[in-house]
């Protein structure tokens, strides 16, 4: 009797944190015993604090990583360098039959890249998405990682029609919806609730504020308007501050610490996915400039500002919660005033927000990894 065909083996590339939540899911579903896949999980260490990310796969229930590469930081170029000179060996010692990445960081391209070079498939979650602004290096990552990908899955149907435009056939996408989504469904129930997390201080009522991009925190001026702005917000609802590394960095050489003394401004070190998701969902409103958080407050109702011009997450402003303010203080203050005297945008949750997107995903990964005629990296 022949033995039984092996299980086409994925390696799963992670590399930041805004990754973790996307992966989480998919590890999940690929390595339940009726996926007919095997999944084998790389950290590149793109983001490397280790209490951080040991938080994060706590949080998650993200298995540990098979391996790890260890990166660290360095500038884009070097980074990226640096992640494919050590993942190469890895394709090449595992033989995987596809390396699945996702999202829009150094890591995803950078995997990417030597898998297609090696002539190993590559597969790619949250495809599709745009900013139109290529001073993002996060959009240059997207537009490159979606013209080698080999099979794309897209979180919105919008997506499709940027990939169109750019001359992706459209038998390689696929409208699984988002897993992000997945992640916050899973752990909803286990969120830290927020009077936990805020004490001793105790808030009726509260809105949160994340900062960490470039173009907010790196200029001294635009960095000071949005504190000062910030403070007059606390005025009349009291603001939340998980402060990120970098822009604590940058607080600090710009000499604004000042700005984060308000009495009602409640600054906190960076926070677990679960601490953050029970603001997320008892908030009264959300200023970022994240892309994950515009869709998590859309998936929870919660209304969201974002301090950014653009978003390559469109949805979330068309149907969900979101509003685009930019850094300019009178549309912040509107949009702000806005939610507390009429309650913000209600939104509804957009399609295939459902919690099921890594099962669609793992669904279409078995039939169409079964029907290639191998596995594995070209020689």
């Amino acid at each position: 009797m022949p033995p039984p065909p092996l299980e086409p083996k994925i390696l799963c590339v992670v590399g930041a944190r805004p990754n973790f939540m996307k992966i989480a899911p998919l590890m999940a579903a690929i390595r339940r015993p009726d996926s007919g896949l095997k999944a084998t999980l790389v950290h590149t260490g793109q983001h490397y604090d280790e209490a951080m990310n040991d938080q994060f796969f706590s949080d998650l229930g993200i298995p540990a990583p098979d391996i790890n590469l260890e990166v660290g930081s360095g500038s884009h170029a070097v980074q990226t360098a640096d992640i494919m000179r050590r993942f190469e060996p890895v394709v090449d010692s595992e033989q995987p039959a596809a390396v699945l990445v996702v999202g829009d960081v150094n890591s995803t391209i950078a995997c990417a890249l030597v898998a297609a070079k090696k002539g190993v498939p590559v597969i790619h979650v949250e495809a599709g998405l745009r900013s139109f602004d290529r001073t993002m290096p996060e959009e240059i990552n997207r537009v490159l990682t979606d013209q080698i990908s080999d099979l794309l899955f897209i979180t919105e149907t919008l997506a499709r029609d940027n990939l169109q435009r750019e001359g992706i056939a459209a038998e390689r996408v696929h409208f699984v919806g988002n897993v992000m989504i997945d992640t916050l469904h899973h752990n909803l129930a286990r969120a830290v609730p927020a009077h936990l997390t805020l004490a001793p201080v105790a808030y009726p009522e509260f809105a949160v504020l994340t900062l960490h991009r470039p173009s907010n925190v790196d200029d001294a001026v635009i960095l000071r308007q949005l504190l000062e702005t910030v403070v007059e917000i606390s005025q009349k609802i009291p603001v939340v501050f998980p402060l990120h590394p970098r822009t604590r960095k940058q607080i600090g050489q710009h000499g604004l610490d000042a700005l984060l003394e308000g009495p009602n401004l409640k600054v906190l070190p960076p926070l677990g996915y679960l601490q953050l998701l029970g603001l997320m969902k008892e908030a009264r409103l959300f200023l970022t400039d994240s892309g994950g958080i515009q869709e998590e407050t859309t998936a929870l109702g919660t209304p969201c500002i974002t301090l950014r011009h653009n978003t390559e997450r469109p949805i979330t402003v068309e149907q969900g919660t979101n509003t685009i303010v930019g850094q300019d203080r009178q549309r912040i203050l509107a949009a702000v005033q806005d939610i507390l005297e009429g309650g913000g945008k209600a939104g509804r949750i957009p399609e295939y927000w459902d919690g099921q997107a890594s099962q669609r995903i793992v669904a279409i990964l078995r039939t169409w990894l079964n029907a290639r005629p191998t596995h594995g990296a070209r020689p």
